[in-house]
């Protein structure tokens, strides 16, 4: 036992050490510490990050501290695994134009949603319009009034999905929202409110919203907020108030933006054919690691209320891909697709450009990958994940890759 103890203790001191010496590597080359621990949380996630919630994104200030140092104004950043659109949101912060590839017809809509220029006084006049329909609605089911003549015809018969993790009056103001957008002309921002607001209005603990197990139909014991809570038997309070947050993002943001061009791709960046009037002057992104999110179950509600297509074999690294029989042929066909990805998009890049990539490599298949890309490996940065948005007991560090495109 004492052998096992000092061993434990031993492991835990060369952790310390191997993130100390991170730290002092960061803080000289970039002037911060890439933890980020010193950042609160209202920072990390500023104006239009945090329209929705996405299990998996960086932080912006790690983005913004790379294309600083990096690059420069008037240069052209592309991200082939877009996500959420962290990158391009930051690039075009820093006046650099931008273009984001993502398979997900979902995750593509909520970059598309962070990125587009608005006319900010209709999208505020359309958010509050169907907030206050919803709204009256919801008194009425409460009330259990018989419902307007216009609200007789709507479908309110939810997926099995919705019928499991869900109140039924949730279901109810869900739909009806849902069957409202069509008449409104910013419909994308109106369905990611929603679907923001059907991910918080799950029945499941208040502390579980990113892995959630099953559904929560009875009073427990909450480790967020310390005391008993009740599973949510509404959806409108969270309709509410991310309708109110939504408008304050993006005129936030819209405040902020330059007018860098911002190009959002939906296809598989493995093959996709890009028509660019200059050459990319680099890269920075975040490819999915693997085996490690299904993000077709992480969105399962957002799928179900707009039937957007899957891509559940095409997806690199999803756990699900049927293609994957074991963990020799996961690894490798993991690496063979990043290669594809990054051989098509050295089509459109130039002579020594930059290629960040943001990954937990604990397969150590960077290296392989940039010698099969003929990249050259110019650095490599390591920094500890110390802050989550979701309860989550694995602690893990990234690697920030750092390649040159030669010749």
């Amino acid at each position: 036992m004492k052998i096992f103890k000092t061993m434990e203790r031993q492991i835990v001191t060369n952790q310390t050490k191997k993130i100390l010496n991170w730290r002092e590597k960061n803080i000289q080359n970039f002037g911060v510490d890439l933890s980020f621990a010193d950042v609160p949380e209202w920072k990390r996630t500023k104006h239009v990050h945090r329209l929705h919630p996405y299990l998996g994104k960086f932080i912006p200030q790690l983005v913004e501290i790379f294309l600083k140092k990096y690059f420069k104004r008037g240069q052209t950043i592309l991200d082939p695994f877009l996500g959420s659109g962290t990158t391009l949101i930051e690039a075009n912060h820093l006046d650099m134009d931008s273009i984001g590839i993502e398979l997900s017809e979902f995750s593509h809509l909520i970059a598309k949603v962070k990125t587009q220029k608005y006319n900010t006084e209709l999208v505020k006049q359309e958010i509050l319009d169907i907030l206050s329909k919803t709204e009256g609605f919801s008194q009425r089911i409460r009330g259990n009034q018989k419902p307007r003549f216009d609200e007789k015809n709507f479908n309110f018969e939810p997926s099995e999905y919705f019928k499991i993790w869900y109140h039924p009056r949730a279901i109810k103001e869900i739909y009806f929202y849902r069957n409202l957008i069509p008449n409104y002309i910013n419909q994308d921002i109106l369905k990611i409110i929603l679907s923001r607001s059907a991910r918080s209005a799950r029945q499941i603990p208040h502390y579980d919203l990113a892995r959630p197990k099953k559904p929560v139909k009875s009073k427990y014991w909450c480790i967020k907020h310390k005391q008993y809570c009740y599973p949510t038997d509404n959806a409108i309070k969270f309709i509410n108030r991310y309708s109110l947050d939504a408008i304050n993002r993006i005129k936030e943001f819209d405040r902020l933006r330059t007018p860098a061009k911002i190009i959002l791709l939906q296809g598989d960046a493995r093959a996709i054919k890009l028509s660019l009037e200059k050459e990319i002057d680099g890269i920075f992104t975040s490819p999915p690691y693997l085996g490690l999110i299904d993000y077709h179950d992480q969105h399962r509600y957002a799928y179900d209320l707009f039937n957007f297509k899957e891509y559940s074999e095409a997806e690199i690294g999803s756990p699900n891909n049927g293609n994957y029989n074991d963990y020799i042929e996961k690894k490798e066909n993991y690496k063979n697709d990043i290669i594809a990805v990054l051989k098509n998009m050295a089509n459109y890049m130039k002579t020594n450009a930059k290629i960040f990539i943001v990954v937990n490599d604990k397969h150590n298949l960077y290296p392989e990958i940039a010698k099969e890309c003929s990249f050259k490996i110019v650095d490599v940065f390591h920094r500890p994940v110390l802050m989550r948005t979701e309860r989550d007991n694995n602690r893990f560090s990234e690697s920030i890759y750092y390649f040159v495109k030669e010749g």
